[in-house]
């Protein structure tokens, strides 16, 4: 029997369903349908059809699916049209603590979108010897329903060491009718003010995440699907639906990184920029080693202890329209040809004798966004898309490319009018709108250090090849249009893996403070549904800011490999180590291979004092499939077995201990072996470095080779 996975991708226009080979990873099945936000069930019941659909239509037996998943926009809407609960905090804190604990847990409102914000109640009750008292908590949640709280947030100063007090409130507040939350369920970090605001995000959005989580699962459930519903959350990773319940705040800004969660999995991309690209926006991220850039999400313009992917969203895409004010092109976006009801003049037939006409799409805004009139009334608008094909920057046969004779005439209507070319006229919108672009992809380069020497720029979405090529051409960068580009959001959510993040405050942090985390994190992620033998968990330790952060992620079955294709041969893959290094193959050599890890060194000579030349080692991991999982300057490589590792880990370390007035420094380290990678980088404690190893080669064979790189 066959094994497939689905994933279902509910926009703010379309929902989206794939079904994918579990095996193969190739598309068996899509289907589209209008979202459907003004339904009794609201987007649920799109959800339903179009599971119906792609079951029923393409012969999908509900056994053979072995893992489903689904992707919202549903918790950023909800925030953007101010869709929220009011929350009601209920803080406690004794002694000395109390004017903080107040001050601090009383966030206010939080501004949303323009005129929308979440409401927010507070009450504070003090606890004696670290226990509240009953009646007092009873009282201070029933103030807080009578002023139309509908979601009780439980605060506490140090309710993460011990949360104690916050389940006893949200215990209370259950059994009132009321949801309820708790600051430690969303975070474990000290800064009662950022936790608590967290938390009260969280709790606004359980009413409406609940109803559409009940309904889809049961609609799984009756579909005679034994697989557990997943959902997108914001980090690129998947968590089950009690999940959801307890933490919808996880699925906020999910939509944005189920595209680059699938262009990573199903594209070959080490360092690079990802641009999905839709009609009227496009969403950008960052790659570094294989992996997407995670940072702390911003709400109404306040931090949140909530991990998400950075992807930094422009209102410039395909559909964007162009804006014309005194007789020159002024803008492009944020209206697109969608929100104007418009077809695009590039999809459309030829008009006749077009002339120009500036329209006003919402009626807030100026008449000032070009359209072509033809003769017959017809109106098209003028589009980025339409710019891009004209000047012959779309790839043939990309989603994108249209007619280009269609979008010479719409575009020499506005050329007729300002007196120029109708291809001018098209590089001028094109250079204004790819300027905007490349200010936000300079600023992820910058913040990420990424090369533009080995930098891939890759597009996604409908309109990936309207920007990428363009973009590319004007950066000198690489570039390419991802496979499936305009469903790469659905592929992102079909192939998603489990992920865990646990956070703590610890200063100086001991072996068993990382093995606690580490256990928890494992914990949290088999909970999640991934399966024991796939997780991975990666130990970071932030010396500034004193948190101990470890992430698991990890595959809801066991997979051998990590997509369908070819291992490379070892040829392609020096080749491709030393393209990542911008040196000749013939300067570039394999030093060590372990499982699927391959590690490649480099020497790059440059002048130096007077004639004398110096050298620098560079050294890139990549894993079979050719990806570089990791590029540093080398300072030393051993290739060791389980047995040897103790012994010559003591040597490597020595020998690159940097001294200085403080101490020594210890170099960063990683290990590879078999189809794990452990990152030890930010490790500063040979006793930190030792449980980690520890535990992370437990029930490993003594003969099982082992890579240890220390990197500068």
């Amino acid at each position: 029997m066959r094994k497939v996975r689905i994933g279902i991708d509910v926009g703010g226009t379309f929902t989206d369903a794939v079904a994918i080979d579990d095996t193969t990873y190739e598309i068996i099945a899509q289907e589209k349908i209008p979202t459907t936000h003004a339904a009794k069930e609201g987007v649920a019941e799109g959800i339903i059809h179009i599971l119906q659909d792609i079951l029923a239509k393409n012969h999908i037996a509900p056994e053979e699916v072995v893992f489903i998943a689904h992707g919202t926009t549903q918790a950023t809407n909800a925030l953007l049209e101010g869709d929220v609960a009011k929350v009601g905090v209920l803080a406690m804190g004794s002694g000395l603590e109390s004017a903080r604990v107040k001050s601090d847990s009383d966030v206010g409102n939080i501004p949303l979108a323009q005129g929308k914000e979440l409401k927010t109640v507070h009450a504070y009750v003090e606890t004696e010897n670290a226990a509240a008292s009953e009646k007092e908590i009873r009282t201070g949640i029933a103030e807080l329903a009578q002023q139309d709280a509908s979601v009780i947030v439980a605060s506490e100063s140090f309710g993460v060491d011990d949360p104690a007090n916050e389940e006893f409130v949200v215990r209370l507040a259950r059994a009132s009718n009321l949801y309820a939350t708790g600051g430690h369920e969303v975070s474990q970090l000290y800064g009662l003010r950022v936790r608590t605001r967290t938390a009260v995000i969280n709790g606004s959005l359980i009413p409406k995440m609940m109803e559409t989580a009940d309904m889809t699962e049961a609609c799984v459930k009756r579909s005679g699907i034994g697989a557990q519903l997943m959902i997108m959350r914001c980090d690129g990773g998947v968590m089950t639906v009690d999940e959801v319940r307890r933490r919808p705040i996880l699925t906020m800004l999910s939509g944005l990184a189920a595209g680059v969660a699938g262009a990573l999995m199903y594209e070959k991309l080490s360092d690079g920029i990802f641009l999905e690209a839709g009609g009227t926006s496009t969403d950008i991220s960052a790659v570094r080693n294989g992996r997407v850039m995670v940072r702390y999400a911003q709400v109404g313009g306040h931090k949140t202890y909530l991990n998400s992917l950075d992807v930094r969203t422009l209102g410039v895409a395909g559909g964007s329209m162009i804006r014309v004010t005194d007789g020159l092109i002024r803008d492009v976006g944020p209206r697109s040809a969608h929100i104007a009801g418009l077809s695009y003049e590039v999809f459309s037939e030829p008009l006749a004798e077009a002339k120009l006409a500036l329209l006003a799409p919402c009626a807030e805004d100026e008449m000032a966004f070009a359209a072509a009139v033809g003769s017959d009334g017809r109106r098209v608008a003028l589009t980025l898309a339409g710019a891009a094909n004209l000047l012959g920057k779309v790839p043939d046969g990309d989603y994108a490319a249209g007619n280009r004779e269609a979008a010479r005439i719409a575009w020499q209507a506005l050329g007729d009018t300002i007196g120029i070319t109708a291809e001018q006229a098209a590089k001028q919108a094109m250079d204004l709108a790819v300027s905007k672009v490349r200010e936000i992809v300079e600023a992820l380069m910058h913040d990420y250090e990424l090369s533009a020497g080995t930098l891939c720029l890759a597009g996604g979405g409908g309109s990936g090849g309207v920007l990428a090529p363009y973009l590319g051409e004007a950066m000198g960068c690489k570039w390419k249009i991802v496979k499936n580009a305009p469903i790469i959001s659905t592929i992102g959510v079909a192939l998603a893996m489990v992920r865990e993040v646990v956070e703590r405050t610890v200063v100086s942090p001991t072996q068993e403070d990382i093995r606690s985390i580490r256990r928890e994190a494992v914990e949290q992620v088999m909970k999640s549904g991934a399966s024991e033998e796939t997780v991975e968990v990666s130990i970071e330790i932030d010396k500034q800011a004193n948190i101990l952060r470890a992430v698991a992620m990890g595959a809801t079955e066991l997979r051998t490999r990590s997509l369908g294709d070819k291992e490379l041969s070892a040829e392609a893959l020096l080749t491709a180590a030393a393209a990542s290094m911008e040196l000749p193959v013939a300067k570039v050599q394999e030093i060590a291979t372990a499982g699927k890890w391959h590690v490649f060194e480099g020497v790059r000579e440059e002048k130096g004092f007077w004639f004398f030349k110096k050298k620098h080692h560079s050294m890139r991991v990549l894993d079979r499939d050719g990806v570089v999982r990791l590029q540093k300057e080398a300072a030393g490589v051993i290739l060791v077995t389980k047995k040897e590792l103790a012994a010559e880990l003591t040597e490597l370390i020595d020998t690159h201990t940097e001294y200085g007035t403080v101490g020594g420094q210890l170099p960063q380290l990683y290990a590879y072996y078999g189809e794990k990678q452990v990152d030890m980088s930010g490790l500063v404690s040979r006793e930190q470095i030792d449980s980690v190893l520890e535990m992370e080669l437990d029930g490993a064979k003594d003969e099982e080779t082992i890579i240890v790189v220390a990197v500068k």
